[in-house]
């Protein structure tokens, strides 16, 4: 079976933490979990650092200082109506996959955040995998209904793969 997350680590601090690994099973929870095939779907996963995401969060989104997880749906999925639940991607086959879109990750903000909040870092990037995700699928937080709803999703999935809710 081919994995469902293609991994390019950049920033080789990420290797000690497994994050190929990681990203697989959160992946495979999140899509589980919302009742999505698994293996008809395929998601890119860029590993770096604070200096590479800000560089990539300038030029997609106008801000050039770091951010833990950026995302780049392939497709736009989002409700139209607040809480709304998004439109459900086609899944692909397991030999030609539909791809969900990409998502980066960095590794200084994100021992930062875990440190601060006083988690285990393991924990902290298996959720921003976790939300990272949740987007390319179409979930948001902008709108009040709409955050509400993601990050319920999050405690849930987060709670099956054992870590604890992040927002208490």
């Amino acid at each position: 079976m081919a994995p469902l997350v293609d991994t390019l680590i950049e920033e080789p601090r990420w290797q000690g933490l497994d994050l190929e690994t990681l990203a697989e099973c959160a992946a495979r929870a999140t899509l589980t979990h919302l009742g999505l095939p698994v293996d008809g779907f395929a998601i890119s996963l860029l590993g770096c650092s604070d200096a590479r995401i800000a560089v990539l969060n300038a030029d997609f989104r106008g801000k050039p200082q770091p951010t833990n997880v950026l995302s780049w749906p392939s497709e736009e999925r989002g409700a139209s109506v607040d809480g709304g639940t998004p439109a459900r991607p086609r899944p692909g086959s397991a030999d030609d996959p539909a791809e969900l879109g990409d998502i980066a990750i960095a590794w200084e903000t994100c021992g930062q955040e875990a440190r601060a909040a006083n988690r285990p870092i393991r924990d902290h990037v298996c959720h921003l995998l976790v939300h990272g995700l949740l987007h390319l699928l179409g979930y948001d937080h902008i709108r009040d209904k709409d955050a509400a709803l993601m990050e319920g999703l999050e405690v849930e999935i987060l709670a099956s793969l054992g870590v604890a809710d992040p927002y208490r």
